[in-house]
């Protein structure tokens, strides 16, 4: 690999980085003009579980907004651990690991969720997109904080769609 092609490798996967960290950012700040822009126009590929499946990035910003862009819904993405692999100059496979952190105050609850993501990114305009993201959850914890402490009402990998659905957070 020539230095060029060495050089033009790391700057993609910085730019990658880049996108997925104003994804997490723009869904913890609640923006959803945001979070389109880290997506591809057209259609996609996104399967996050509870959330939902989607073909186009505005059937997943419809929920978004209505799920996630509530007061009473503080979110903490934190993004960790990526490996990218550069396919070629406009293409490009990820995995992340996800600690999500999520305070319901409505609902007097804080549910922790672990999960890794394996994203497929494309180059449109020079631009990096998402065009594929898979969540998977790999653990679950579910405190109730409504008597003042927190009570543990759920540890383990996933929990029961009666003690996490996200529907429920809506307005």
């Amino acid at each position: 690999m020539t230095i060029e092609q060495r050089l033009a490798r790391l700057e993609a996967i910085e730019a990658i980085k880049q996108v997925k960290a104003r994804y997490f950012h723009a869904c913890d700040s609640k923006q959803p003009d945001r979070v389109r822009e880290c997506f591809a126009p057209g259609d996609i590929d996104l399967r996050y579980g509870r959330i939902g499946e989607f073909s186009h990035r505005e059937q997943m910003l419809a929920v978004f907004t209505e799920l996630a862009c509530q007061e009473h819904i503080i979110e903490m993405h934190h993004g960790q651990n990526p490996q990218i692999d550069i396919l070629d100059e406009d293409n490009a496979r990820a995995t992340w690991g996800l600690y999500y952190y999520l305070i319901d105050t409505r609902q007097q609850t804080v549910t922790q969720l672990a999960g890794c993501y394996d994203d497929d990114f494309v180059r449109i305009d020079g631009q990096w997109c998402i065009s594929r993201s898979y969540y998977e959850v790999t653990s679950t914890q579910i405190f109730d904080l409504s008597d003042g402490l927190a009570k543990v009402v759920f540890a383990g990998r996933e929990a029961s769609r009666d003690l996490d659905d996200p529907g429920k957070q809506a307005g």
